[in-house]
């Protein structure tokens, strides 16, 4: 690394760290070399401060290891007192007003070993004798340490965690269509912003360097990129309350005991980034004010997080991989290498832009980081050798070409690796069919199945002398029928053809304006008269829509089980008792499912929310349903009407 990119001294400026003491080179060098004893006290400072601004903007510098053990550490060293390490560590500042936050949101002490722990025990036990309460009597709650994107959800408005006492009004998310993990509700308290590592890995590696970078993305003010639109669409980018993560609970003595045991567990309780777990003590509020916090956190709850590993390791060589939209990724196969109790043998190299750069081939050496379960990444490139960049894609042969940092195979009718893809892809967007996963669709395609039309073409005895065994075929043959009678929406039987730039979202907003059939007939202009489609987008969607027609086509009139997208007009004028209302629906429905009723609602002209605010109309209460929501609503000026009310309200005669 030379110098900080544009996105790191755009964040620098927001921040107003623009006039560090330290150049943009130097903070570079620095980071590469990583000797904090060459830096006087206003250097370290200075460089510890625009470190924390990188990482909380998602443009991380140096690994939390790097962070934690050599600068921070030397900062200790040299002033134990120093108010830095006091303070919390802020969230990068946003545009509009900071707010006080309805309560302290503090830091979280950490320790890197069991013995750090086990001090922590020592100091719970100290005061459960000092306050005449029996130790053996305590629960300890381990949760996963979350590695997002911090925020305090009081039920009205989302704030940032700012300096941990005042942050910035961030419920803008909510209003995109973010959704609450864990039960739904708002209000819970603190929690972070994260994205699911499964749907990071297949839908957003290739266009963000990792999660904490995307996660940044969301909270944006302005209008979002279309990756980002659907993984909050697609629930996969979620605000989750600390309070409903899932954990493990019991006594100090079983955590002693058992404590490497609990740590590999708790780090795979969720499909998120973790970078630790946190320990807390559960439910004993007099121990609790006991203890009481420092300015940075509370000491009844510490956080151990195994420190970052490290290898230097060889590159074996570079592969490139075709994925569904032609674009080839490279993917570096290395020395198998243990780090964080896995053995990492490949990882991603992002683009062939950053292969060519670098000097990432044959021969290179390079720094491996993974910390928990977190993507291995290669850090730097320690010596760098000749980079192979292909000419012709590895699935088809057919020649590349480059797009910036990217090469592209245009062969999108006969490549292998788009069919199979496109293939997948078509049916994981569907959401109601089971089995068409990776090796199934590579074995229909090494049969000569070359596109969705020819699956459902197909026969018991044709998947038999497949090589699917009788049961396979025909549970093969059941979902393929499932996946016609099941009643989905239209955008997302739209979305399954992959369409360029038309994540489920802009699909839906699509079919707000135009019936589904008729969209093969706009133009340019048609598309960016639909707020959200700018000109760039529109042009793209006309053209992929022009090559995808026959395709579409053919499989439509298989005979699918579509709900029709209500057009906006007509959920203003619907003749409803709740057209162009906005309703909540919570807790459990004795007469349908809760999604069910929500695709009903919008069918007859209802918006359908997922969290209460001002301009709710009705919340519509099933059972097991808690008070103090019902009371909540009922404070904002919202109808609470039950199940049944609700149904009779359908029913009513106009």
């Amino acid at each position: 690394m030379t110098s900080l990119n544009n996105t790191q001294l755009e964040i620098l400026q927001q921040v107003h760290l623009e006039s560090t003491p330290l150049s943009a080179e130097l903070i570079a060098q620095i980071a590469t070399q990583a000797d904090p004893q060459q830096l006087n006290d206003a250097q370290l400072l200075a460089f510890l401060q625009v470190c924390n601004a990188l990482y909380r903007g998602g443009e991380p510098l140096i690994s939390d290891a790097v962070y934690d053990f050599v600068f921070l550490a030397e900062l200790q060293q040299r002033h134990p007192q120093h108010p830095y390490l006091e303070n919390i560590e802020p969230e990068i500042a946003l545009l509009g007003k900071t707010v006080a936050l309805p309560e302290l949101m503090l830091s979280t002490e950490k320790s890197y070993s069991q013995s750090g722990i086990e001090k922590w025990l020592t100091r719970l036990e100290k005061a459960a004798e000092d306050c005449n309460i029996d130790m053996p009597t305590l629960l300890i709650r381990a949760t996963p340490k979350l590695d997002g994107y911090a925020a305090y959800d009081d039920g009205k408005i989302l704030y940032t965690r700012g300096d941990g006492r005042k942050g910035t009004d961030i419920s803008r998310v909510f209003e995109r269509g973010l959704i609450v993990g864990g039960n739904g509700e708002r209000g819970q308290g603190a929690g972070e912003i994260v994205v699911s590592s499964s749907y990071f890995n297949s839908h957003l590696a290739e266009y963000f360097e990792n999660s904490r970078n995307f996660q940044a993305s969301i909270i944006k003010e302005k209008d979002l990129e279309q990756h980002a639109l659907d993984a909050i669409q697609n629930h996969a980018a979620v605000f989750f309350p600390f309070s409903q993560l899932p954990a493990w609970q019991g006594t100090a003595t079983e955590l002693r005991t058992d404590f490497d045991a609990i740590i590999e567990t708790v780090l795979t309780l969720v499909d998120y980034d973790v970078d630790g777990v946190v320990f807390e003590l559960l439910d004993n509020e007099t121990i609790k004010q006991y203890l009481g916090a420092t300015r940075h956190h509370h000491r009844w709850q510490i956080a151990y997080k195994s420190n970052a590993e490290t290898a230097e390791v060889i590159v074996l060589k570079v592969t490139p991989q075709t994925s569904r939209s032609g674009r080839v990724n490279p993917v570096a196969e290395l020395t198998p290498t243990k780090l964080s109790g896995a053995v990492i043998s490949r990882a991603s190299a992002h683009h062939y832009g950053m292969v060519k750069e670098l000097g990432i081939g044959e021969g290179t050496l390079i720094e491996l980081t993974r910390s928990g379960l977190v993507i291995p990444k290669i850090e730097r490139v320690i010596i760098p050798k000749p980079p192979q960049i292909p000419e012709h894609c590895p699935s088809c042969g057919s020649e590349l070409v480059w797009d910036s940092d990217y090469l592209y195979c245009l062969n999108t009718t006969q490549c292998p690796a788009q069919i199979e893809n496109t293939i997948e892809h078509f049916f994981r967007t569907l959401a109601n069919v089971d089995g068409f996963g990776q090796k199934t669709v590579e074995k229909l395609h090494a049969s000569g199945i070359a596109s969705v039309y020819a699956v459902y073409q197909l026969n018991i005895e044709q998947l038999q002398n497949m090589g699917f065994g009788d049961k396979t075929a025909q549970n093969l043959l059941d979902q393929l029928q499932r996946s016609r009678t099941e009643a989905i929406e239209d955008w997302r039987f739209l979305g399954a053809f992959g369409i360029y730039r038309m994540g489920l979202g802009n699909c839906e907003r699509l079919l707000q304006h135009h019936h589904l059939l008729d969209i093969f007939k706009l133009t340019v202009e048609d598309v960016i008269d639909i707020e959200g489609f700018a000109e760039k987008t529109s042009a793209a969607v006309v053209e992929c829509l022009a090559k995808i027609k026959a395709d579409f086509m053919q499989v439509y009139q298989l005979g699918f089980n579509l709900i029709p997208t209500p057009f906006i007009a007509e959920q203003q004028q619907a003749i409803s008792p709740i057209s162009g209302k906005t309703l909540v629906f919570t807790g459990t429905m004795l007469h349908g499912k809760r999604d069910d009723m929500s695709k009903q609602a919008k069918r007859l002209g209802a918006k359908v929310g997922t969290s209460v605010t001002g301009k709710t109309n009705f919340l519509v209460t099933g059972t097991d349903v808690g008070a103090a929501k019902i009371a909540a609503a009922i404070e904002k000026g919202v109808q609470v009407i039950s199940e049944d009310e609700y149904l009779g309200l359908l029913n009513r005669p106009d």
